[in-house]
């Protein structure tokens, strides 16, 4: 039975249950809204946690804050939400017959066949302009920095075809941010951001690889790679590297974005780090790659990781 006719309204099977989609948007509307995951907003969190990070710790380094930081706050989190969604349109036109394939994802629209591939690519050119618009408010450099984002956007749904990293291919694309946010508010990067960002693709690839687990015996049939595949039973070991290379390369972004604030100011950003940390090793503690339930909750909880550091640096500005 396919996930279709077990799910007659079109709800996607992994989908947060009773989500604002499938309750209360127009029947219209639903489809698109799929295409784009609003019903699994995790992956914009995903997205636009780095762009915070980034932002607040170059309001440390510079001390400085104006009402312009609070619109690109706000600009990333809508642009993450636009651009995350036409991501996501990018990957199921291109990943449609792959997720046909896999119980996971059969139930998606274009599989499932609720939209079209035309009305797909449609979808996903109006979100990328209204994107594009909100990127054009930020300083020039933060305006090339996001257009060129978009290669490593292209090229991610094809990574899992030839190679067996493709949470990297990921991280590059997810963590730039780390880059916009801070080039947004200084008009220009530094060994901070750019220390920050592969941070967050080490980020990426722990909680990524946890996703993928969910995939493993299907991606095996079909042929596409990934990191849970590669790593097999040894996940637990690179799940540890990547929460250890997490911490050390934010905690030295930290530092060099608050070298010249008092010391205390200091000390709580870095918590925000070490929190963080905690709770990597939280969901690392409770990894269990047979267990799909599991699996989807741990990667869904980095929302919460992710926004802890948002609360300590944020703290720390009022040092």
């Amino acid at each position: 039975m396919s996930e279709q006719s077990q799910t007659p309204q079109g709800t996607v099977a992994d989908a947060v249950k009773g989500n604002w989609v499938d309750t209360i948007a127009p029947a219209w509307s639903r489809p698109y809204l799929r295409l784009s995951r609003a019903d699994r907003p995790i992956g914009t969190w995903l997205l636009l946690l780095p762009c915070w990070w980034s932002l607040l710790l170059a309001m440390l380094s510079t001390n400085t804050a104006s009402w312009y930081d609070l619109w690109i706050a706000v600009g990333c989190a809508a642009g993450a939400f636009l651009m995350r969604g036409a991501g996501c349109t990018w990957n199921d036109i291109t990943d449609r017959k792959i997720d046909a394939q896999v119980a996971r994802t059969r139930s998606r629209p274009i599989p499932s066949g609720q939209v079209t591939t035309k009305q797909a690519a449609a979808w996903m050119a109006i979100q990328s302009l209204v994107s594009l618009g909100i990127l054009l408010t930020f300083p020039p450099f933060a305006i090339a920095l996001g257009v060129l984002s978009l290669g490593p956007v292209a090229i991610y749904p094809f990574a899992k075809r030839f190679t067996w990293w493709p949470q990297v291919f990921l991280g590059i694309a997810f963590n730039w941010g780390a880059l916009v946010g801070w080039a947004a508010h200084t008009g220009s990067l530094s060994a901070a951001p750019v220390i920050l960002y592969f941070a967050g693709i080490w980020w990426t690839l722990f909680y990524d690889t946890i996703y993928a687990h969910q995939d493993t015996e299907d991606d095996a049939l079909i042929g596409v790679k990934s990191t849970a595949r590669l790593f097999g039973e040894q996940s637990a070991q690179w799940l540890r590297r990547f929460l250890v290379l997490t911490v050390l390369f934010a905690m030295a972004a930290t530092i060099l974005a608050t070298l010249d604030r008092n010391p205390l100011s200091l000390v709580v950003a870095l918590c925000g780090v070490w929190a963080l940390g905690w709770h990597l090793m939280w969901q690392l503690t409770r990894f269990a790659p047979e267990d799909n339930d599991r699996l989807l909750m741990l990667f869904r909880s980095n929302r919460n990781a992710g926004l802890i550091p948002v609360l300590f640096f944020a703290c720390a500005l009022l040092i």
